[in-house]
């Protein structure tokens, strides 16, 4: 299976309907389509990891999702509940976005995603992104302290390795 990441600014008006208008290119090129937070991944590391973790857990039927898309977002928030990982999704209004398009056929579907986002590199760790990730992955001043701050991308795959670890 093609596999490509997209990133970029998308304004979304009302949610339900881009969540309907993904679904529908989703479908239409019969490929995985996921959006997420670009705020909360802490680089390529972090979402490669997550993509791997999940492709892996439906293969061997270790899933926790049905969707794979979903599947991605649950390592991709280091959590292991579903509803849980709902809070690397994205929200009304301007967005930065990470799309991870997974199928046999990707280049139809990236190309129907692009018509909705302004293209921009989005997915790297930067320190604008420090408060949010350490919010999200539950990241401790301990932590901080005795590792350092640069080492924030590193924790967070940490913590998306254990997902399947701490129930």
């Amino acid at each position: 299976m093609e596999q490509q990441i997209l990133e970029g600014i998308v304004v979304i008006d009302e949610l339900h309907m881009f969540i309907d208008r993904l679904r529908n290119i989703s479908l239409a090129h019969d490929v995985t389509l996921q959006a997420m937070n670009a705020d909360l991944i802490a680089g390529s590391g972090h979402l490669d990891l997550a993509i791997r973790n999940a492709t892996r857990a439906m293969e061997e039927h270790r899933n926790v999702a049905k969707d794979l898309g979903v599947e991605i977002m649950r390592y991709a928030s280091g959590k292991r509940q579903i509803g849980a990982a709902f809070s690397i999704g994205l929200t009304e209004g301007k967005n930065r976005a990470v799309f991870v398009i997974i199928g046999d056929a990707v280049g139809a579907a990236a190309n129907d995603v692009r018509e909705l986002i302004a293209e921009q590199p989005l997915l790297k760790y930067s320190p604008s992104k420090k408060n949010g990730i350490i919010s999200q992955f539950d990241i401790t001043d301990a932590e901080l302290e005795a590792a350092g701050e640069e080492t924030i991308p590193s924790l967070v795959v940490e913590r998306v390795a254990l997902v399947d670890v701490l129930k």
